[in-house]
């Protein structure tokens, strides 16, 4: 390793640490050693500290053996007199910045000091896990964290559409001589926000510790990786986590030791200054951990090539960008140039089986106004009207096939989609009309995805739009009775109805040990696929992460158990899972990696069990919030009382049926019943439970137990009544 980068690492690391040291001292002096230290959101007190230290810091007190040992990593000589071979392993100097910026802006928590408008300061448990299915399924292939402001307005667009493309999501920090990157893209009217994939973070040097907290707990959350174990927790982090820097100008010392700890994370920088030197590092393998680009085109391939990024670029014939990226893209009024649906008109998509004779693949159709004709701002009907064929397509496929319209049309920049079925609504930017997309294009990207993820079952593809109300009224109503059907054969279907149920290991690149098992009563917990999906997913590659598991003997009925269920289980979770049990929540329990949508968890003094969306910030009757419960679920492990759910799991038949099943429900946050209650309703008529989602306590009538106790008795509550849980 360059001496010269060394000295640097060294320098702003001294800084890092003497600044940590300092504030510390005065915290203790006027908080005292007791004053409460911690994150937002988080089950992993100080991420960082907890990985690499195994420390819970939770007082100021705690946080001393963490900033003495800050300075112990550092070197004692003048680090200009000195080679540190060591630093080619462990970049300690670089470690010891992380931990020093880590308690630096723990103490500004505490202190209360305000995140700039726009930036998220610190990312909590929530929001890595709401990305995880994207982080897992190569949706989002990995992360990058840019440093200080682009030498020019349009290279900093550039840079961003081009990560943008690649479908990586990008971190904006640091600020130089008072400009950042973040205030040029918004001068350029670029949309920033985790929708976007352009997220700003903060202004100084010190929010990259947000960052690389959030990486971190990638090891934590679905690595499995315990407390302290930093050897496996960093390997994790370089072997699974594809992320990288990107520095623009001259790097400074404070850079240059923020870069020394990113680069013992495994992952590397990339500057575009050519006084910059190149590095190496080694460890268990030789990598190229600080690499020189001046060309602006060529920046960000050298970071995908010099990561090792493995993305997928989609090149589809569309005079817009297209990528994941734009999928959260939101189209504001003023931008607007037309919509369709909503309240404002009519609109429907359908997606049908055919015979392979009767369409012509890649034919689309436009009947009525295009987009350039609809009146500025002004609102129309639209129908999509989709017709597959194939040898292998089932007519069971359509509806799978169908919700893929969302996914596929908000791919495209400047064009919004929400909803589904006869309740869409789209927004079109001015910009895009004005690039020249048509309502063709949607048929283009229809065409083009479909055979590209839906090959296997799809030869043909035929699309139809119209704007004329006629026919999508006419649309509306053929779709009516299509779709009550598709309901009635997934609300049809039972466990007892299949000798076949579905893993999906996609999780896996990021939890090893962890195995999803899919039945018609249970979908995935991170509730995106349920049985059908698996089974098409595996007709298209029977090779993939979908596959089809014999149940076998039944060896207990009331749990959900099955013996070639629990081989499979065993030999895909490497040996770590013995048994599986599909409706219970005590007895082996199946495990999670992160991505679950809900948490179950029993709660002893009501003799019932909670449920928790990881969209509730707030506290619980157990004394944990989603946070905290989710550090003990994820992983792969089995952690008997606590379950990761897709939240339709609740109103199944089988859920936790072992235990009781549904009348076993005695809280959950508001914002998770309200959209629950009719799904709910029916299972408790089902149950003969008259009134039970109004029993269900939320956060309005209690947050603690013994207001919990108090408003289960007052309605009583069928749990109170029922065998002893535990």
């Amino acid at each position: 390793m360059s001496r010269q980068v060394i000295a640097a690492v060294i320098r702003g690391a001294r800084g890092f640490v003497q600044e940590a040291e300092s504030g510390l001292a005065e915290a203790i002096r006027s908080k005292g050693e007791d004053g409460k230290v911690q994150f937002p959101e988080t089950a992993f007190f100080l991420p960082m500290t907890y990985a690499l230290m195994g420390l819970e810091v939770k007082t100021l007190g705690d946080m001393k053996p963490l900033v003495a040992h800050c300075r112990e990593l550092l070197p004692q000589d003048p680090p200009d007199q000195m080679w540190l071979p060591y630093l080619g392993d462990g970049l300690d100097a670089g470690v010891a910045t992380l931990l020093a910026l880590e308690a630096t802006c723990a103490l500004r928590y505490m202190d209360g000091q305000s995140i700039e408008e726009g930036c998220t300061g610190f990312i909590s448990d929530t929001v890595l896990r709401e990305l995880g299915i994207q982080l897992v399924d190569g949706r989002m292939p990995g992360f990058a964290a840019i440093l200080g402001p682009a030498p020019t307005p349009a290279i900093a667009v550039n840079t961003v559409r081009e990560l943008q493309k690649r479908s990586i999501l990008t971190f904006l920090l640091c600020h130089r001589d008072g400009k950042s990157m973040k205030d040029q893209l918004i001068a350029e009217g670029v949309e920033l926000g985790w929708d976007t994939y352009i997220v700003p973070v903060g202004r100084d040097t010190h929010s990259a510790i947000y960052v690389l907290d959030w990486a971190i707990r990638g090891a934590l959350t679905f690595g499995g990786h315990k407390k302290g174990d930093w050897r496996n927790c960093l390997k994790y982090c370089k072997d699974r986590i594809f992320a990288f820097g990107i520095t623009f100008g001259a790097i400074p010392d404070d850079w240059y030791a923020v870069g020394g700890g990113a680069i013992a994370m495994g992952f590397p920088v990339i500057s575009d200054d050519a006084s910059t030197p190149e590095v190496r590092a080694t460890g268990v393998t030789t990598y190229e951990a600080l690499v020189r680009q001046s060309d602006p085109q060529q920046l960000v391939p050298t970071c995908v090539q010099v990561r090792g990024v493995k993305v997928k670029v989609e090149e589809i014939d569309i005079p817009v960008s297209y990528s994941p990226a734009f999928e959260g893209e939101r189209i504001r009024r003023e931008d607007m140039q037309a919509q369709f649906g909503g309240k404002y008109s009519k609109g429907v998509e359908l997606l049908e089986m055919t015979g392979v004779d009767q369409i012509t693949d890649g034919e689309i159709t436009v009947r009525g106004q295009d987009l350039d004709a609809v009146k500025d701002g002004g609102a129309a009907d639209l129908a999509v009207h989709v017709r597959a064929a194939g040898r292998k397509m089932k007519k069971d496929f359509e509806g799978i096939l169908e919700r893929q319209i969302h996914r596929y049309c908000n791919g495209a920049m400047g064009f919004m989609h929400t909803g589904q079925r006869d309740q869409i609504w789209c927004r079109v930017s001015k910009t895009a009309v004005a690039s020249g997309f048509r309502l063709k294009h949607l048929g283009t990207i229809l065409h083009a995805k479909l055979h590209d993820e839906y090959g296997g079952i799809v030869d043909k593809v035929a699309v139809t739009l119209t704007t004329h109300g006629d026919e999508v009224a006419s649309l509306i109503q053929r779709a009516k009775p299509i779709c009550e059907a598709r309901d009635e054969r997934v609300a049809g279907m039972t466990d007892e109805s299949v000798d076949t149920f579905y893993s999906c290991t996609l999780c896996q690149s990021f939890a090893p040990n962890h195995v999803c098992m899919i039945t018609p009563e249970r979908l995935g917990l991170c509730g995106a696929y349920n049985w059908l999906d698996g089974q098409a997913a595996y007709e298209i590659n029977p090779t993939g992460c979908n596959q089809p598991v014999a149940k076998g003997k039944c060896l207990n009925e009331s749990a959900g158990e099955w013996e070639g269920v629990n081989t499979f289980v065993h030999e895909r979770s490497n040996g770590s899972v013995q048994r599986f049990s599909a409706y219970s929540l005590m007895q082996h329990p199946m495990t999670s990696c992160g991505c679950f949508e809900c948490i179950i968890a029993i709660v002893p003094d009501a003799n019932g069990v909670m449920v928790v969306n990881r969209e509730y910030p707030g506290e619980t009757p157990i004394g944990m919030p989603f946070s905290t419960l989710a550090g003990s679920v994820g992983g792969g492990a089995q952690t008997p009382g606590f379950l990761g759910v897709g939240r339709l799991y609740l109103a199944s038949r089988k859920f936790i049926r072992a235990e009781g099943g549904l009348p076993r429900l005695v809280w959950m946050p508001k914002d998770l019943k309200d959209p629950m209650r009719e799904r709910i309703e029916k299972r408790a008529a089902e149950l003969n439970l008259p009134g039970f989602v109004d029993k269900i306590a939320d956060e309005t009538v209690a947050t603690t137990s013994e207001q919990l106790l108090e408003h289960l008795r007052r309605v009583d509550h069928p749990a109170l009544k029922m065998d002893p849980l535990m």
